[in-house]
């Protein structure tokens, strides 16, 4: 049921002082645009006819099919707790739809709904989860551009003073709050200048919508703390980099689909079907969990991301992690995707690799109890123990190869996908690097 009708939110809006309104949405790279309007214009808004040229949009369509409309989602509706003199400013997130009223296939958001309406087809009635999206902070230089220099030089749980970015994330955790987020824990991370802040699981949908409002608040009120924070996953070379774990479980009405009591595990078989799944799709979704060239340079031994493909209930060195919560709480931990990745595509095409593993009851490999970060090559192989694409060249053509997760993006948005990130790895690829000069120029 919809917490909000047009008329509360009209009457919301004249009682919130709201001068401007931000239609948001995504670009199939996950960066979030908006078409900004006056107050005047949000009758027409909740009506569906808010047209915008989708031809200027990363992935959508060609200048000569351009016209495209936003549909609101009602139940998005938030106000900034930030705004202008005049007044403040409410966002709306929306749906993007083709002017004959068809959904546009290659919108993230309606990619995501599509997986969600397979899982509803198969008699699931929730996909709950629970992103944990890690940051960095910089100093921001006299320009008020970001430079390297962290403002911190604290490390895991640490606090003042070694993390000086505790009053910024105090701020953070505010922020949210006030726009109706339930914050669970917000620590210092392992590396200098590193973050993390939890916020209660939702149903895939909204915790995707969840994942792209946070990284706007964070980035604003780091900014309004002479700071930059930054979403990429390796921004340093010798330190952690950042990850966005993400819990996961199927619901049945109230029944957790992911728990047996009569398990030694606690795990029932839609348990294991689906973490076979995730396990047999990893390296055919690691290119959309893990989107950047930036994103391999995390994905590497000895700085607690996971480089092979395997699970445990005991140890962080594979893939998934299965958390000791059970009941209700039962679930699996994915700990590859980075907080670079478009939300609604990363939930999709885990989703659909575990529902895949569902329906053809794919066979659980052995729990990998040992740390997988000292075995050697011929131990790992012996395990059956698979490594992650190494390069966002090599994700991708593992992306092509695999059927089912190509299926879950749609034609369109993987042809459109793969276009952006190809020419991303030729730029990467044809560049000359500082690394290159430091270890040449003098040599040769």
């Amino acid at each position: 049921m919809s917490k909000f009708t047009k008329d509360d939110i009209l009457r919301l809006a004249q009682e919130e002082n709201v001068k401007y309104i931000r239609l948001q949405f995504t670009d199939l790279l996950g960066v979030i645009k908006n078409v900004e309007i006056p107050l005047s214009q949000l009758p027409k808004a909740l009506d569906n006819k808010m047209m915008f040229d989708g031809s200027s949009i990363e992935g959508f369509v060609r200048i000569e099919e351009s016209d495209m409309y936003l549909y609101p989602d009602l139940d998005t509706w938030v106000v900034f707790p930030w705004g202008t003199e005049e007044g403040k400013v409410a966002r709306l997130i929306c749906d993007i739809y083709m002017p004959d009223g068809s959904p546009f296939e290659g919108d993230p958001r309606q990619i995501l709904k599509r997986t969600l309406k397979e899982a509803e087809e198969m008699g699931f009635t929730a996909f709950n989860v629970g992103p944990e999206p890690e940051f960095f902070l910089f100093k921001l230089d006299e320009k008020g551009e970001p430079t390297l220099d962290l403002n911190d030089q604290g490390g895991y749980f640490d606090f003042a003073p070694l993390d000086m970015g505790e009053n910024c994330r105090r701020d953070i955790v505010l922020t949210l709050e006030k726009m109706g987020f339930e914050i669970e824990a917000s620590h210092h991370e392992v590396a200098p200048g590193q973050h993390e802040i939890d916020f209660k699981y939702a149903n895939a949908l909204e915790a995707a919508d969840q994942i792209l409002t946070f990284k706007l608040v964070v980035k604003t009120i780091a900014r309004q703390h002479g700071l930059h924070a930054t979403f990429m996953p390796k921004p340093l070379f010798g330190v952690n980099g950042s990850g966005m774990h993400a819990h996961q479980s199927l619901f049945k009405g109230d029944e957790n689909a992911f728990y047996d009591e009569s398990d030694v595990l606690g795990l029932s078989q839609t348990a294991k079907h689906y973490l076979a799944g995730i396990l047999t799709h990893a390296r055919g979704f690691a290119a959309i969990t893990n989107p950047l060239v930036n994103s391999y340079k995390r994905l590497v031994p000895g700085y607690e991301a996971p480089c092979y493909v395997a699970w445990s209930a005991k140890n962080r060195s594979p893939l998934v992690r299965i958390p000791a919560s059970r009941g209700m709480g039962t679930r699996i931990e994915v700990r590859n995707p980075d907080p670079a990745a478009n939300p609604y595509l990363a939930l999709a095409v885990m989703l659909k690799a575990g529902l895949d593993g569902i329906k053809n009851k794919l066979e659980l490999a052995p729990a990998v109890d040992r740390n997988i970060y000292v075995m050697n090559e011929a131990e790992r192989e012996a395990n059956g123990i698979e490594s992650l694409p190494s390069t966002l060249k090599e994700a991708i053509e593992c992306l092509k190869a695999d059927p089912v997760i190509c299926e879950a993006l749609g034609e369109h948005a993987l042809v459109h996908f793969v276009e952006a990130k190809e020419i991303e790895w030729d730029m990467f690829r044809t560049r000359v690097h500082e690394w290159e000069r430091d270890q040449y120029m003098g040599t040769y």
